[in-house]
C-alpha cells in the first residue's frame, strides 16, 4: 500500500492505494499517530484502495473515535466493492462517506 499524505493547516489529507490489510494497518496508524495533533478535519481518498480486511476497518474505527473528539473526518471516493464492505459491517452508518 502506497500513503500519501497532505497537511493544510489543520486538514490532513490521506490518501490511500493499494490493500488496507493486516500488513499495511501497521503502517498507516504509525502515519496517523505521527500526524493526528492539532488535526480537525481527517480526509481518507480511497479511491485506490482495492481491498480492506478487519484490520483496516479497525484502524479507520480507532481514527473516528479520535477525531469525534477533536474535529471531523471523512471518506471520499470509495470504490463499490469498498462500499459494500462498509454496508455489510455496519461501517456505513459510522463513518462519513462522500
Amino acid at each position: 500500500m502506497t500513503i500519501s499524505k497532505k497537511l493544510t493547516g489543520s486538514v490532513l489529507d490521506i490518501t490511500l492505494k493499494g490493500r488496507l490489510d493486516t500488513s499495511t494497518a501497521p503502517d498507516l496508524d504509525d502515519v496517523l499517530k505521527a500526524n493526528l495533533d492539532g488535526v480537525t478535519a481527517l480526509v481518507f481518498d480511497f479511491e485506490d484502495v482495492d481491498y480492506i480486511s478487519s484490520a483496516g476497518l479497525r484502524l479507520l474505527l480507532t481514527a473516528q473515535k479520535r477525531m469525534n473528539r477533536q474535529g471531523t473526518m471523512k471518506i471520499r471516493n470509495v470504490r463499490e466493492q469498498i462500499m459494500e464492505i462498509f454496508d455489510v459491517t455496519g461501517f456505513s452508518d459510522i463513518l462519513t462517506i462522500e
